[in-house]
């Protein structure tokens, strides 16, 4: 993988077709490529088989990626000195053998877990931990990590064979449940020239339960339990293979039925949840940070006028979307925050559907006959949005066209910096954490990808955006901090630089008479840690 300092382009969700399509299941990994490995099995030695939603050709390394499926495989193979429960969030010890005793102190001292080792069977050590902090916090490598730490983090300080301290820059409880996004990686693998690019195509050697066998892009990853695994969260299955699978009906195929086979799936359709509980697999889902939102480009005329990107915001009629796209499952956004986010607070500036409005607000701006081209990821529940966000700006005077691509091609061309009108993607920060200061973190900042995608990090409202945000990462006082935030979430929700329409719920569906413990998360992927074979 090209070096960040080196080549400076950021590469969060780049493609990874460099893997190629090949008749067998083969991977890159520390000593080459691995053969194919048996897919069959019987009893609990038999493959567990999951459907994923999202392409697994985006970046997979844990310092870089936003790829729903990476993350979520991710989250199996690799330990954090600290990882969070899917659920809760709340951090419980993983490759560290305790949590700090003080989160309000200004040095957290870790104790590496003994016996842990890489999946290659190399001892993991204070080397390792350190290598992994200083490229995340390396001023000169761009990272998507390093917006969720260098914010408070000074410095990793190897103490001894197997101890570190991590030294902040002040105060930050809430930097504990973060440690999970700093996934600790071999050194000995990842400090070889070229390593960081075959980590972005799919090299993945971790401490996790989990280990990658097979690694084939826009297909499916393979996994097998870890023998030398000695962490809290013990591997349940022998053998599991993730398929990727984006058609929302070829999804929902390979899990219900007679012939079905798979036992677990996300992303499922929310026509389908009826069909599928009567067909007797278990549906859960939940609501939370997961949402459709529109990005401009700040650049491209006329949307630097703030009035347009909330005109377009105004004429979209999302409570018909909700009702006939998301067939209920969903809420209007009344903040960037979802509702049930313990900083949530409506926001000043909330886009009811007001055609009108939007109407003024373009008159005022001075813009007549305004064409819009929608570049839109594929994902399957927002192509289903599309439709009413066409109709409803087509009502107000903006002739709209319709641009679903793969996620992985649109994000190119947001790498390539093309030229671009507006972006229709989904989001859903929740895959970092609950806190709000990382949720807003993870989209806008002054270095932050997002915000060099939509070109707005120049600008004056930016620019106090973001000390407020650094004043607020700061403050001591809970109550204090948190007022500050909800007043910089209100210039967030006024500027409409990238911001949500929607907020949605997320669906799992899963076979009971198969698989137990799993728990429905309300973001993308799955979490099988404390799963097991019914």
């Amino acid at each position: 993988m090209r070096d960040e300092a080196t080549h400076g382009r950021r590469t969060f969700l780049k493609h990874a077709g460099a893997l190629g399509a090949t008749a067998s299941l083969t991977t890159l990994t520390a000593c080459g490529p691995r053969s194919t490995i048996d897919l069959g099995g019987h009893g609990t030695d038999r493959t567990l088989t999951a459907v994923i939603g999202y392409g697994n050709d985006g970046s997979w390394d844990p310092t870089q990626t936003a790829s729903a499926f990476a993350m979520a495989a991710n989250n199996h193979i690799y330990e954090g000195l600290a990882d969070t429960d899917p659920i809760t969030r709340a951090p419980y010890p993983a490759l560290a053998t305790r949590l700090p005793a003080d989160p309000s102190a200004t040095t957290w001292r870790f104790t590496l877990r003994p016996g842990a080792t890489f999946h290659d069977g190399t001892p993991v050590t204070a080397d390792d931990v350190v290598f992994v902090f200083d490229r995340i916090l390396d001023p000169g490598t761009q990272t998507l990590a390093k917006g969720f730490f260098a914010g408070w983090l000074k410095e990793v300080r190897k103490v001894g064979t197997r101890t570190v301290d991590l030294v902040l820059a002040f105060p930050f409880p809430d930097g504990v449940a973060r440690l999970t996004l700093a996934k600790i990686m071999p050194r000995h693998v990842f400090s070889r020239p070229g390593a960081w690019d075959d980590a972005i195509k799919g090299l993945a050697v971790g401490t996790g339960p989990y280990r990658q066998t097979g690694h084939h892009p826009k297909s499916n990853t393979t996994f097998a339990a870890y023998d030398g695994y000695n962490g809290p969260r013990r591997p349940a299955f022998r053998a599991m293979n993730w398929l990727t699978i984006v058609d929302a009906a070829s999804r929902v195929a390979r899990i219900s039925g007679t012939g079905a086979g798979a036992q677990i799936s996300d992303n499922i359709p929310y026509a389908n949840i009826t069909r599928l509980e009567q067909g007797g697999l278990s549906v859960g889902g939940g609501a939370g940070m997961n949402n459709l939102f529109l990005m401009f480009n700040t650049r491209h005329k006329p949307f630097d006028d703030v009035r347009v990107r909330q005109a377009l915001h105004y004429a979209i009629d999302t409570e018909q979307l909700v009702e006939v796209a998301l067939k209920g499952h969903g809420k209007p956004a009344s903040s960037f925050l979802n509702e049930t986010n313990p900083a949530y607070r409506r926001a000043r500036t909330v886009y009811g559907h007001d055609p009108d409005r939007a109407k003024a607000l373009l008159k005022a701006a001075g813009v007549r006959g305004l064409r819009v081209n929608i570049l839109a990821v594929n994902v399957s529940w927002l192509v289903d949005c599309l439709p009413t966000i066409k109709s409803s700006w087509d009502a107000v005077g903006v002739a709209t066209t319709l641009s679903p691509q793969e996620t992985t091609a649109v994000f190119t061309k947001m790498d390539q910096k093309q030229d671009y009108q507006v972006v229709a993607a989904v989001s859903n920060p929740n895959q970092f954490g609950l806190d709000a200061d990382l949720i807003l973190r993870y989209n806008y900042g002054p270095g932050n990808l997002w915000m060099g995608y939509a070109r707005w990090s120049e600008d004056a409202v930016a620019k106090r955006l973001f000390a407020d945000m650094d004043a607020a990462t700061r403050e001591p006082d809970p109550d204090r901090k948190r007022t500050m935030i909800q007043e910089y979430v209100d210039v967030v929700a006024e500027q409409a630089v990238l911001y949500p329409v929607v907020h949605n719920e997320l669906i799992t569906a899963w076979d009971p008479r198969r698989l137990t413990g799993i728990r429905a998360q309300p973001y993308p992927g799955i979490n099988v840690l404390t799963a097991k074979w019914a």
